[in-house]
Parts: C-alpha cells; structure tokens; sequence
C-alpha cells in the first residue's frame, strides 16, 4: 500500500500564515486536522465547550490563505498555563506553524500573569519535544500510558515566563521564523 504523498510546501519566504483567536466558523477545519493527527481526537462538543469556557482558555487557529493549518490551546489553573492541545496540518508540518502558534500561546500566558506553563507529549514526538525545548520547556515526568492507554507521555514544565529573558527568547524565536505572520484580534 502506498502512503499517501503530501504536497509540496511553498518556498518558506513566501508563507503567510494568519492566527487569530479560533472562533466556531473554523471548527471544520480544526476538526480535519484533530482526525489526521490524534487516534482518539477529540470530539467537536468538546471543543464547543471549551470555547464556551471563555475564563481561563485561549484557543487560537493557524490560517494560510483562509484555510486551518493548526490550532493549539491554552487553560490558566491556580496562575499557571497549561498547553492543552496545539496541531498542524500534516501537509504543513515543517513550515513553523506549530512556532508560530506556540509563540503565541506562551505570549498570552505571560499576559496572564503566569510564571510558568505545563505540557504533556508523547513520548514518540520527538520533534514536538524539540519544540518545546526551544520555548524553555523541560521533562520533568513521565505520565504512563497517558495516551489512549498505550503510549507514555512526557511531562514538561517551563520556568520563569515573566523575565525578560524568556520574553526575548520568544521574540527570538519568532524572529527566526521564515515568510510573515499576521496575529489578528488578539489581546
């Protein structure tokens, strides 16, 4: 059987990737996206309870020409950020949206005032891991079985959100990131 092939990215210099806060008229495209990358993903009432859920969440969605790319989500417990869910699109994957959209939500954590953020990953992402390496986050933990009760995950802490430091370590991500990003409607 052979895999599907996926199409040819763009030259990077020429991506122009939109992230705005997501809103129900983008769920179609979140949820394509949930139903190529997660085995078990989550349904589209959950979803419409967390953004219902306006205290303390901040979800947002990627868009390259009006179409959903990825979307990542953020919840606030007890001063804290907690990276609830952040896709890509696997025809986009390498082009720095999943940057681009962590950037924004560690942005909107120090907004919020927390000084520090939490994420789980799978154990098998080594390249999510690398990311979130890059934004300071660091293994602190192993959550077995986490993952449809087959896969471990790993737990990973970030430190010190609100000093400068990790406020130019963003901006210096971001920086680096290749084409233009526009951030529409945030706060």
């Amino acid at each position: 059987m052979n895999a599907a092939r996926l199409p040819e990215l763009p030259d990077p210099a020429e991506v122009h990737v939109r992230i705005s806060r997501l809103r129900r008229r983008h769920l179609r495209g979140v949820m394509r996206i949930e139903h190529q990358v997660y085995p078990r993903p989550w349904t589209i009432g959950v979803f419409h309870s967390e953004l219902a859920s306006r205290d303390g969440r901040y979800y947002v969605v990627a868009r390259v020409g009006g179409v959903v790319v990825g979307y990542a989500g953020l919840m606030m417990m007890a001063g804290d950020a907690h990276v609830t869910n952040i896709a890509v699109d696997p025809a986009w994957q390498r082009a720095k949206i999943g940057t681009r959209l962590m950037a924004t939500l560690m942005r909107a954590a120090r907004d919020e005032g927390a000084a520090r953020a939490t994420l789980e990953v799978r154990v098998s992402n080594r390249a999510a891991q690398s990311m979130y390496q890059r934004f300071g986050f660091a293994p602190v933990g192993v959550r077995p079985r986490y993952y449809e009760g087959t896969e471990d995950a790993i737990v990973m802490w970030a430190e010190g959100l609100q000093s400068p430091a990790y406020g130019d370590r963003i901006e210096g991500l971001v920086t680096r990131v290749p084409g233009t990003t526009l951030w529409e409607s945030m706060p």
